[in-house]
């Protein structure tokens, strides 16, 4: 007998809606905040591998609240976006009433799952009562002076009329394109807003160290951050009174330098460069502009460069070096310019190699076919020969010093953060530029500085955001100056930074207290950190350096009591095609997660999705596993349906139900929610197999533990068993560790220490009687026969070993 899992959902979802069963409570000092990485609600709505993190953290959550804990698991909409944006460049349309309606599918999909989500506490990131907050951070971020105008290279696409993040930048055919649409992006000095996040590097660095997160995202974020330790080195321009600046973590290494190169951008290189190349260079620049960093810094490309005619003087040695340029030095790191030593750095080695530079070992090393990167002896050193590495670094540092050429200093790859975007559809910036050149903040009680309404959203033409075509928006009177407002405005990440303090704030939806309030602080100290957040790794980096940036700046300003915003983070795994491809729209591979629920149920859904495999893992799809979990849920249905139970306990559950309570608690505690099913199955075949009456409080138990995974499932079971409350709402099973203590253990038996066979005794049999009872077990007593006994080995409740000859 299957049950009808489309009545059940439907009964069960009215209910909790009109119940408000998951309704945020503040009545503990138990508290579990458990986070999802918000959506953003795009027109093609969920497909299946989404909800495999929102049911990850729903069981966790829904544990929580039945263990006592009150619960924050909120749900809201990242809303701001470059596809809303083209919508309406392309249809003249307000991209707000298109992102209102994708939001009401979304939510509308989610509610379909069961997650115990409190909607009362939904936000969205393009609502005015939201930015309002998100304007007042960024004037307070403005006042530290850590936001502040800057020309810098951007990457522009005139197609989309907009600056593009790195990571909304791929190649495609050796050019840079834009990842919506695949149109030509080109790199273009132009002024943004940029936030001072480099001030913020040591600490970004040092807060990894006490979070609960995965390895690979600290050190994700380590390397994104990139600390360096270092010496900021002189070379003096032969051909002229220019000199170069040039950083190194390797020093020691000054005399094996053959050449030096610059980034193609530096502003040394038509200085310095010889008149005879100019032409040739300043067509490289312009080449290199349409190349990513990452494509620059990709070891599999072949290395170009060019000579510009003149040579530096290497301070240590004075000997003549040529300088070169070339696009695998960025302009953005250190101060552009790289000492070049071929035979101990291997991008070196290829780019002098190709140009027939010279090549010095200064490292002993027998293999000098190739770089040589190790750490070995300094050889062809003058004064370093014989030295390591420690000793080497400092005696050069000591003779730099001392002759003025060069000075220790700290160096980061972390670049300030771009924060402009030519779009509409994004957070207006709370600044007023006065016809003088100041740059004035918008009055805090005049906040939020609102997007204005338009008849018809259309390009500027000129390279401006679509805002630039308001006059009566943009041309203002301040203090009865002219001036006008910022037509940029705030890139998507903005609203991501702060998100998981709205839903903090939050009354009802989009309706949120004064961030800075005394009720605010007092939540904030009761919900913060985030006990568990759960998302993709596609934001292991960017997402969330920026989200601690501004948590940390706002530490700092005494808004929020803690100095880290999430504590325990877990990326998890995609699900695959059953060709194991990613699923994607454009490749047409995307099951959509309402068809599962149509046939199958949403209880099934989850349960399948969780059950695959372990939650970090990316893991392919499968109807044939989909249908298996559905059997169960039937199978689960039909025990309950028929079965009898009893007050009485005869006891031949004791072992089984309570091992299983307590393996499962610990693994939804670990996140390991796969294994926890499989403990839940164990239990309902021991229950199959016994003949008698079943003890009612193990099966009222088992309901509980089910309704983490199929909550509609589990609402009907305990429904159906006489219960008149929600079974969410119930007290979560604890097990009684008497009832583990086994009466009878298996001990194994090994001879020479090789495992040959095993028998169970009960709990206490003697050492003598236990090593009896091995050697009379019919496989021991043949290899054992014949054969002298040296020594036999027994330890009480564990194991014989017989060592023979």
């Amino acid at each position: 007998m299957q049950f009808s899992h489309k009545s059940i959902e439907k009964k069960w979802q009215k209910f909790w809606e009109e119940n408000q069963t998951f309704k945020t409570t503040n009545s503990n000092e138990k508290k579990a905040y458990v986070l999802d990485m918000f959506p953003y609600p795009s027109g093609a709505g969920l497909h299946v591998g989404h909800p495999k993190g929102y049911t990850a953290t729903d069981i966790f959550a829904r544990m929580k609240r039945m263990q006592g804990y009150d619960v924050l698991h909120p749900i809201g909409w990242d809303a701001f976006g470059l596809p809303a944006e083209q919508y309406a460049l392309k249809t003249g349309n307000d991209p707000r009433e298109f992102t209102d309606k994708n939001i009401i599918i979304f939510r509308n999909q989610l509610k379909k799952l069961g997650f115990s989500y409190d909607y009362n506490k939904e936000v969205n990131t393009s609502h005015p009562n939201y930015y309002k907050i998100t304007q007042w951070i960024f004037q307070q971020l403005y006042k530290k002076g850590l936001a502040e105008v800057k020309e810098v290279n951007v990457n522009w696409c005139e197609e989309l009329g907009t600056v593009l993040a790195n990571e909304e930048v791929i190649l495609s055919n050796g050019k840079m394109v834009s990842d919506i649409g695949g149109f030509d992006v080109i790199k273009k000095p132009m002024k943004q807003w940029v936030l001072k996040i480099t001030q913020y590097a040591d600490r970004l660095l040092d807060g990894l160290e006490n979070l609960n997160w995965p390895n690979s995202v600290k050190e994700l974020q380590k390397n994104w951050i990139g600390k360096s330790e270092g010496v900021l080195i002189k070379f003096k321009i032969k051909e002229s009174n220019e000199e170069i600046e040039v950083f190194t973590t390797r020093p020691d290494t000054i005399f094996g330098v053959s050449y030096i190169v610059l980034a193609p951008e530096n502003e040394k290189v038509l200085k310095i460069c010889s008149n005879n190349f100019q032409n040739e260079i300043e067509n490289y620049i312009q080449n290199t502009k349409t190349k990513t960093d990452v494509e620059r810094q990709d070891d599999s490309k072949e290395k170009t460069g060019l000579y510009l005619g003149c040579h530096a003087i290497n301070p240590i040695t004075n000997e003549e070096v040529p300088i070169w340029i070339s696009d695998y030095v960025l302009n953005d790191y250190a101060t552009g310019a790289v000492m070049a030593v071929p035979a101990h750095d291997e991008r070196d080695w290829k780019f002098a190699t190709k140009y027939n530079l010279s090549i010095k070992f200064v490292l002993e090393t027998k293999d000098k076919s190739k770089a040589f990167v190790g750490e070995s002896e300094h050889i062809n050193s003058d004064f370093l020969n014989g030295l390591d590495r420690k000793n080497a670094i400092k005696l050069v540092i000591d003779k730099l010093e001392k002759e003025n050429n060069g000075k220790k200093q700290i160096n980061y790859k972390l670049r300030d953060w771009l924060f402009s975007r030519q779009r509409f559809y994004g957070e207006p910036f709370p600044v007023i530029f006065l016809d003088n050149g100041d740059i004035a903040l918008i009055d805090e009680k005049d906040l939020p500085l609102m997007l204005p309404k338009t008849d018809y959203i259309k390009p500027s033409g000129t390279g401006e955001s679509p805002l630039a075509n308001i006059k009566e928006w943009v041309n203002i009177k301040y203090n009865g100056l002219n001036a006008k407002r910022e037509t940029n405005t705030m890139p998507q990440w903005a609203g991501s930074c702060w998100y998981y303090l709205a839903y903090i704030l939050t009354t009802s939806p989009n309706n949120l207290i004064d961030i800075t309030s005394e009720e605010a602080m007092q939540l904030f100290k009761k919900w913060l950190p985030v006990d568990l957040y759960i998302g993709g790794q596609e934001h292991a980096v960017l997402h969330l350096l920026y989200a601690r940036f501004w948590h940390q700046v706002l530490f700092d300003l005494n808004v929020v009591p803690t100095p880290e915003p999430f504590q325990k983070l877990i990326n998890q795994g995609m699900i695959l095609t059953d060709k194991g491809e990613k699923m994607s729209k454009s490749k047409g591979n995307v099951i959509n997660p309402d068809e599962i629920i149509e046939s199958h149920g949403a209880d099934t859904l989850r349960l399948y999705e969780v059950f695959m495999g372990p939650l970090e893992a990316s893991l392919p799809w499968s109807f044939k596993g989909l249908d298996g979990s559905r059997k169960w849920l039937d199978r689960v249905y039909r025990l309950i349906e028929d079965i009898k139970l009893t007050d009485e306990n005869n006891g031949n559950l004791d072992f089984i139900y309570n091992d299983v309570v307590k393996k499962t608690t610990q693994m939804i505690e670990d996140c390991k929610f796969n294994t926890a099913v499989s403990q839940l199955m164990v239990f309902i075949n021991a229950v199959y197999k016994e003949n008698s009456a079943i003890y009612k409080p193990y099966i009222f138990n088992f309901v509980k533990m089910l309704s983490l995974y199929a909550p509609h499932l589990a609402e009907e079971l305990w429904s159906m068993l006489g219960n008149k409350t929600s079974v969410c709402l119930e007290s979560w099973p604890v097990f009684d560790e008497t009832k583990l203590l086994l009466s009878n253990v298996v001990i194994a038996v090994q001879i020479n220490g090789k495992l040959k066979s095993t028998f169970e005794v009960e709990k206490g049999t003697s050492i003598e009687e236990l090593i009896k009872l091995a050697k009379n077990i019919l496989n021991v007593k043949e290899t054992i026969h014949g054969k002298t006994i040296i020594k036999e080995i027994a330890v009480l409740d564990k194991i014989v070993n017989i060592v023979i000859k």
